[in-house]
């Protein structure tokens, strides 16, 4: 009988010692509100929200990125001091004009606390300087208030859940590699609704629109073989949702590859490692880095097959003042293969500029 407790006991607490430990594992049940918040066990964490926004007399859209990452410092280690910077939050702001054929980009960093950075860890709650990302509202309808305001353009924003949440993997257990430690958890809030405000230069637009929302944290590094990745999150006209990835080798072939596929009202339908492909199209080459990017791609997947073209090839962004890297985050179209528009959303790049360190 002792034996029995004990091991229930065991069954009981391990789910809770793997979190304390910052492990990421298959069987954890992700809690909500809880888990929108941040996760500061573990090393690597982000909320990411890309979209499309639309003004009443504008022709064209605009796409939006707003990230916000969290890190920890395993260099502060044991040192006593409340100076030490145990952990440490970047954001993105990004703007991709059409009309204008440009990119706008401004980036922060600085360690929490003493009034300059928070990641709150009950539920989302998110602020760098002025800048922050906070949610409100019920598990099943949330609302994300995002405010952040650069020299020459900034966004006000609310932005609404309209379905349910959609957890990547295997129920949030998100595996990014052939180890099952290369893994992270997952979710995702597809089909948003944007409304708010948009700032360009002197211009403000009351804008409405859709976005993407993706909250991930890990614990280990990329797989030693691992450059980078290849994503995209796509909101299709019918409702459905499409998330493809795949982390790619230095020689371009993939190591790894996942993502999922929503039709509104049904379940989730997780893609294996061998059931993504993307084959890439067109190639752009940066004239700041003369990194090559494919701004066109085939990708193949149990869900179909798609086109994903960049709406604005020059969508690489520097962020070597934050986060250190160079990589291509972009406004795109998703389409068929007859060049017919399915959906919108947004297209990532990392490692060709140079590997990836995370």
């Amino acid at each position: 009988m002792q034996r029995r407790t004990l091991l229930g006991a065991t069954l009981v607490l391990a789910p809770a010692l793997a979190r304390a430990q910052g492990l990421v594992q298959p069987g954890t049940r992700l809690q909500f509100p809880r888990d929108h918040g941040a996760h500061p066990q573990h090393r690597t964490e982000w909320w990411y929200i890309t979209g499309a926004l639309q003004a009443p007399a504008q022709a064209l859209p605009w796409g939006f990125q707003i990230t916000f990452f969290r890190s920890r410092n395993d260099r502060a280690g044991d040192n006593p001091s409340v100076f030490a910077p145990r952990q440490l939050v970047f954001a993105h702001l990004a703007v991709t004009d059409l009309a204008g054929r440009q990119l706008l980009h401004d980036q922060r960093i600085a360690r929490e606390g003493f009034g300059l950075a928070h990641a709150g860890t009950a539920d989302t709650d998110l602020r760098l300087r002025d800048w922050s990302l906070q949610r409100e509202g019920s598990v099943q309808a949330a609302l994300y208030r995002a405010r952040l305001a650069s020299r020459d353009f900034g966004v006000q924003l609310d932005i609404a859940q309209t379905q349910p949440v959609l957890l990547q993997g295997q129920a949030g257990y998100s595996r990014k590699g052939p180890d099952p430690s290369q893994a992270s958890h997952y979710y995702s809030h597809p089909q948003m609704s944007v409304q708010g405000r948009l700032r360009l230069h002197d211009r403000e637009h009351a804008v409405s629109g859709r976005a993407w929302l993706d909250h991930e944290w890990s614990e280990a590094l990329m797989h030693p073989e691992a450059v980078g990745w290849d994503w995209i999150g796509m909101n299709l006209d019918d409702g459905a949702a499409l998330t493809a990835f795949r982390l790619r080798r230095r020689d371009g072939n993939a190591l790894w590859a996942g993502g999922s596929w929503r039709s509104p009202g049904q379940g989730v339908r997780s893609f294996g490692p061998d059931e993504v492909t993307f084959h890439p199209g067109r190639i752009w080459t940066s004239p700041a880095t003369q990194a090559r990017y494919p701004v066109e791609w085939t990708l193949v997947t149990p869900a179909g097959r798609f086109q994903v073209v960049s709406r604005l090839d020059a969508q690489e962004l520097d962020s070597r003042g934050s986060t250190g890297a160079i990589y291509w985050e972009g406004f795109s179209e998703l389409r068929d293969l007859r060049g017919r528009r399915l959906g919108q959303g947004y297209l990532e790049m990392t490692g060709y500029a140079a590997a990836l360190r995370l």
